[in-house]
């Protein structure tokens, strides 16, 4: 591939600069403070752009452009809501989990609850949360690095998981926060200098997308490095080489409209104004449809919006790796200001891969045979420009989908590592000859590995965190009960979804679970509370006021509560 060597430079310069921003950090990071949240001496310029780097996945960086491929206006609910979910996490969450004082998750729900139960259950939500989000980056990473380089598809992800082991288990959040808000500034400027390159391309060349079937906009072929199932809208004679529907094709063949199997290594050449054939995964409607409401083609497509909707903007506050950023903060104003900017920042940022993905369906909708859409951004700037330029444009949207990468695996890491470091210290806080500090960095340490390699699934901290804050008869058996009903709910949900394929109301209402699911763990909360009242800790009503009193009254109470 051309662009081999200049994405490949992209990559190591990426991380080079991830290495040097960690280092700046250690030479500060001497206390656990630094480790776990930085002191809490993080202004809100320096954290909205950290808490950017890091929320901005790849998910964000590869995913919305490719959604919006596929699915078309559906899809941006998305980066709406993406941002949405900051403007409730600002109105629900961000000043009272600050004034909490804690480290992590499960150091609040100690904190507010006095159970060691629901502590130990939030440290394995946060675990599972945390691998939820870093499968994504690993495969994000070996996709674009496999797609620009040609390396194997393993060599991606081993590139993160070095990389971000040794930025954190240097310095911890210190080291972090530097690295985050640097990748953010090169995440932005690597998408918005290509994507405004590329809608010059488009308004000189004049063109429009019609209203009928996405066709290939130049001579391409397509070599499928696995089966797969397609659906032809159209019949229409393509050039194949290789299996169709079980039998061997070297030439033209005539594709009835309707599915068809392509069997891994058939190569399938369309030439301009040919009708692209769409993995049967993916929705194959007309650019009418994909250009409407709820056109996306999916089942039930208001209630999977709606309940996408809820999902994200509540799922946000429910986030440990966006949350442990809150604590970082000096104060709870300063948490307010944080999460505002980090609104603006999200505006910005999501108007872009947008812009690709509207260009992709009228010049890489090739994309849609073997449903490959999350490599949008990476083909798009080769496909319209071309030469030197559009290899240029390459290494630099592949210098940010790095760096997105490694600040989202990098956050997470930070976060399953505060909570297994905490585990692992507590038991052993009453050993006086011991050094507490010195045991909870090196704890912090070990546990960037342990997190890294035992997370192993999702699910909502929202229901702990609405009722936490604001409703003091909120108590450990009800919260109990709720995370362990919602953790089911959701995980079973996800699993039966991934392994299986059904189809009507009930596929849809297990795709999207959040309609069903919050409100089901907020029930179980509430009803697991009121049956309990003997069991709300006495001092739920002076942690409640250091929740939402005054900045300087609930600093006092929180150092009257340690002391």
């Amino acid at each position: 591939m051309t662009h081999g060597p200049a994405a490949t430079i992209a990559v190591c310069a990426v991380a080079l600069a991830t290495l040097l921003a960690g280092s700046l950090g250690l030479r500060r990071a001497r206390t656990a403070g630094d480790f776990y949240v930085a002191s809490r001496s993080v202004s809100p310029p320096w954290n909205a752009a950290a808490i950017g780097g890091e929320y901005l996945s790849a998910a964000s960086y590869l995913g919305v452009a490719g959604l919006v491929l596929a699915f078309g206006f559906d899809a941006l609910w998305y980066p709406v809501c993406y941002t949405a979910g900051y403007l409730v996490l600002l109105a629900v969450v961000a000043a009272p989990l600050r004034r909490s004082g804690a480290y992590t998750l499960p150091d609040f729900a100690q904190i507010r609850l006095g159970s060691t139960a629901v502590r130990g259950a939030s440290s394995v939500l946060v675990a599972l949360i945390g691998w939820l989000y870093l499968v994504p980056q690993l495969q994000g990473a070996s996709l674009t690095l496999h797609t620009q380089t040609g390396a194997p598809r393993w060599a991606g992800g081993l590139v993160v998981v070095g990389v971000v082991l040794v930025a954190v288990t240097v310095s911890g959040m210190r080291s972090i926060t530097f690295a985050q808000a640097l990748q953010f500034w090169l995440k932005f400027a690597a998408l918005l200098v290509p994507a405004l390159v590329l809608v010059g391309v488009w308004h000189h060349r004049d063109d429009a997308i019609d209203d009928g079937y996405p066709t290939a906009a130049e001579r391409v072929t397509v070599t499928l490095d696995r089966a797969v199932t397609v659906r032809l809208p159209v019949a229409e004679e393509l050039d194949v080489r290789g299996s169709v529907d079980g039998a061997p094709v070297a030439g033209a063949a005539d594709l009835g409209a309707g599915e068809h199997r392509l069997a891994a290594g058939t190569r399938i050449t369309l030439e301009r104004g040919d009708v692209v054939p769409v993995r049967t995964s993916l929705p194959a409607q007309p650019n009418g449809s994909w250009l409407r409401p709820l056109g996306s083609g999916t089942d039930h497509p208001l209630y999977a919006s709606l309940s996408l909707v809820l999902a994200i903007c509540l799922g946000t506050m429910g986030l440990p790796h966006v949350l442990v950023r809150f604590y970082t903060n000096p104060d709870g104003r300063d948490a307010r200001r944080t999460t505002l900017a980090v609104l603006g920042l999200l505006s910005m940022f999501y108007l872009v891969p947008t812009v690709f993905g509207v260009l992709g369906r009228h010049y890489v909708p090739d994309l849609l045979i073997a449903g490959n859409t999350d490599a949008t951004v990476l083909t798009l700037p080769e496909r319209m420009v071309g030469g030197g330029a559009g290899v240029a444009l390459g290494a630099l949207v592949t210098a940010g989908a790095f760096a997105a990468f490694l600040s989202t695996a990098s956050g997470l890491t930070v976060s399953v590592a505060g909570v297994l470091s905490q585990e692992m210290v507590r038991p052993r806080e009453r050993r006086p000859h011991e050094d507490l500090r010195a045991r909870r960095i090196r704890a912090f340490r070990l546990a960037a590995v342990v997190g890294l390699a035992f997370a192993l699934a999702a699910a909502t901290f929202c229901p702990l965190l609405v009722l936490g804050i604001w409703w003091p008869r909120l108590s450990p058996p009800g919260a109990l009960a709720g995370l362990l009903a919602g953790g089911a709910l959701a995980t079973t949900a996800v699993l039966v979804t991934m392994t299986s394929e059904v189809s009507g109301w009930p596929g849809a209402l297990l795709a999207q679970p959040a309609a069903w699911g919050v409100p089901i763990t907020f029930v179980v909360m509430v009803i697991g509370s009121l049956v309990t009242p003997r069991r709300v800790p006495p001092d739920a009503g002076r942690v409640m006021i250091r929740l939402h009193a005054p900045e300087a009254l609930a600093a006092d109470l929180r150092d009257l509560t340690r002391g």
